[in-house]
């Protein structure tokens, strides 16, 4: 008879001790969610409705003055507001975001759809029953119940008309622009573009990317600024832009004779457009697009009536009317 080795008898006990804990700590989980979801059913002061907001950037003035808005509603109504992105622009990440909100069964989700990627995923969340609004960039093939945000055509055009005037209509310009592939940047090239065209004495003569980036609006502008030097006015269509523009053309000592345009009064922004090395600045209301996104969804879960398409204003700044622009923001000139 052939006896046992004395190791599987102790790797048998290890693999039965190894069994029992494991059996033992899933029993505790399950006890730990039991005690958790108990205490959230009973806690009657937790808010009603959990909204996720998603937006493009988390590292950046704009984004964060839209989770502002969303967050303040906290204070007002029965709300958590979730407020989630990546660090730095990347539609991949947003779309696993917006992918997690869904497998959570949140109330309703807030999402910036960047492209038709995002499109399957907000007629997802629609057809299990969560209401799904886009903000600043909107997804108009997908099911999404309601958009807010700027008319991103329309603050191109209203760029086009301010340059126009400026420069009495005489021009040669080069273009910034966030991203090739984003909708709202190709909707606001696309009415810049359309705005000066009727002009004569206007034309576009190089259009680059930054990907939404300074150090690229820089390195374009830089590239654009050498090969070009006919180019008398730059525009850029993300926030960063203006400030790479401004860097270039230090850098070449082209400052003085150049007409610089840029979206959103970022404070670097502001300064620059008060030392006069921005010449206008496209001012949008992200604050307002946060704040109200939080009330058109509760609009919709309480099923009153809601605009399906919600433009908040644009306006422009020039060093002119900026410090009456501080006085009505309410800060200190």
């Amino acid at each position: 008879m052939s006896r046992i080795p004395i190791h599987y008898y102790v790797l048998l006990s290890l693999l039965v001790v190894a069994i029992g804990f494991s059996f033992y700590y899933y029993q505790q989980v399950q006890m730990y969610e039991h005690r958790i979801h108990d205490g959230v059913a009973s806690d009657p002061s937790l808010p009603t409705y959990h909204f996720v907001l998603i937006g493009e950037e988390m590292n950046h003035d704009y984004w964060r003055l839209v989770g502002e808005g969303a967050k303040q509603t906290e204070e007002h109504y029965d709300v958590f507001v979730e407020y989630k992105g990546p660090s730095r622009s990347n539609p991949e990440e947003q779309l696993k975001l917006l992918d997690m909100a869904i497998k959570a069964k949140v109330d309703g989700i807030i999402v910036q759809a960047l492209n038709e990627s995002f499109t399957p995923l907000i007629n997802q969340a629609v057809s299990e029953g969560i209401p799904v609004m886009t903000i600043d960039t909107d997804s108009p093939k997908s099911l999404r119940d309601a958009y807010i945000g700027t008319d991103n055509y329309v603050a191109g055009q209203l760029a086009g008309e301010a340059l126009i005037e400026d420069t009495n209509g005489q021009a040669t310009i080069g273009m910034i622009t966030g991203s090739f592939d984003n909708t709202h940047h190709q909707l606001r090239v696309q009415g810049f573009k359309d705005t000066i065209e009727r002009v004569d004495g206007i034309d576009i003569v190089a259009v680059e990317e930054s990907n939404i980036t300074r150090v690229e609006a820089e390195e374009k502008a830089y590239t654009m600024l050498s090969e070009h030097d006919e180019i008398t006015a730059m525009i850029g269509t993300s926030s960063w832009d203006g400030i790479g523009i401004v860097a270039a053309a230090k850098t070449l000592q082209k400052q003085e004779s150049l007409y610089v345009m840029t979206f959103d009064p970022l404070e670097e922004n502001l300064q620059l457009l008060e030392t006069g090395e921005l010449d206008t600045i496209v001012e949008q209301q992200p604050f307002e697009m946060g704040y109200r996104s939080i009330e058109m969804m509760l609009d919709l879960i309480q099923g009153d009536v809601v605009d399906e398409i919600y433009h908040t204003d644009v306006s422009i700044i020039r060093k002119s009317n900026v410090d009456s622009w501080k006085r009505e923001k309410g800060e200190s000139l």
